[in-house]
Formats: C-alpha cells, sequence, structure tokens
C-alpha cells in the first residue's frame, strides 16, 4: 500500500518532537478538519469522560485517546465504525488497499489509528507490516 508521510498539520499548529497523537492525526487527515480544532474538541470531550478501574488516566489528544471516546467523537461528526475482527475470529482483513473499501478512512490496527484515502495510507510512518497487520475495523462518513 501506498504511503503518503503527513503529520496531520500538527507542526503547522505550532507542535514539534514526537508524542502518541496518532488518534489526532488521523481523524485530521481523513476529515479535512484542522489538527488544533480537533485537538481541542477531543480534549473538551474528555473532560466529561467517565473513568473505569481499567483505564490508565484521561484521554487526550497528544498521548492518547480511549476507544469509547473515539466512538463518541466519530460518531458526532457522522462517521460509522464498522468492525472487522471479532474475539477468537482470527485476521480477516490486513492493512492492505485490496482489503479495504474505498473512500476516506480511519483505520483501527493494535494500539494505533491510521487514514487510508482511496488506498493510500497517510501518517508519519508505515504501520502497514508490509500489508501483514491485522485491521479492527475502520470509520467511514455515514453515506459515503
Amino acid at each position: 500500500m501506498k504511503l503518503i508521510i503527513s503529520d496531520g498539520g500538527r507542526a503547522a499548529a505550532g507542535f514539534n518532537g514526537t508524542t502518541g497523537d496518532c488518534v489526532t492525526r488521523a481523524i485530521a487527515i481523513a476529515t479535512g478538519k484542522p489538527y488544533q480544532e480537533v485537538y481541542d474538541e477531543i480534549n473538551e470531550l474528555a473532560k466529561g469522560e467517565k473513568l473505569t478501574p481499567k483505564m490508565r488516566g484521561s484521554s487526550s489528544a497528544r498521548t492518547g485517546v480511549h476507544k469509547k471516546l473515539q466512538r463518541k467523537y466519530m460518531s458526532n461528526l457522522g462517521w460509522v465504525y464498522t468492525p472487522t475482527m471479532k474475539i477468537g475470529s482470527g485476521c480477516k482483513v490486513h492493512l492492505r488497499a485490496d482489503e479495504l473499501p474505498s473512500g476516506r478512512l480511519i483505520v483501527q490496527v493494535s494500539k494505533h489509528l491510521v487514514a487510508v484515502i482511496d488506498g493510500i495510507m497517510h501518517d508519519t510512518f508505515d504501520p502497514s507490516r508490509d500489508g501483514t497487520r491485522c485491521v479492527y475495523g475502520y470509520y467511514k462518513e455515514e453515506g459515503r
């Protein structure tokens, strides 16, 4: 799968260094929203997050966003999550252009989200593991 190196507008928003902001980056890239806007909206939504004993701290646009908050944010934008794997089912879909639908996607793989637009990954590195990385599911804008 082709890769376009992109930070989703992170540097342009004045951020530097490396961090665990893949959720913010992927959303900014796939939706076309400014990085700073996504960053601020996620952090605002995280203020009302209800933590469970298993959660290690609140969600943060900079260091990681819990799945429940990701799904709420994406649902608010009109994006729908489609799971591609169930517990015990084994890997059915890999991070490959021929195994994903076309269009703008935010793809969930183990401990990472990546934007895929018409079969091309947009990220700061290649997370595909040469097409062997298992896809847990993906977000796609409803009706597209």
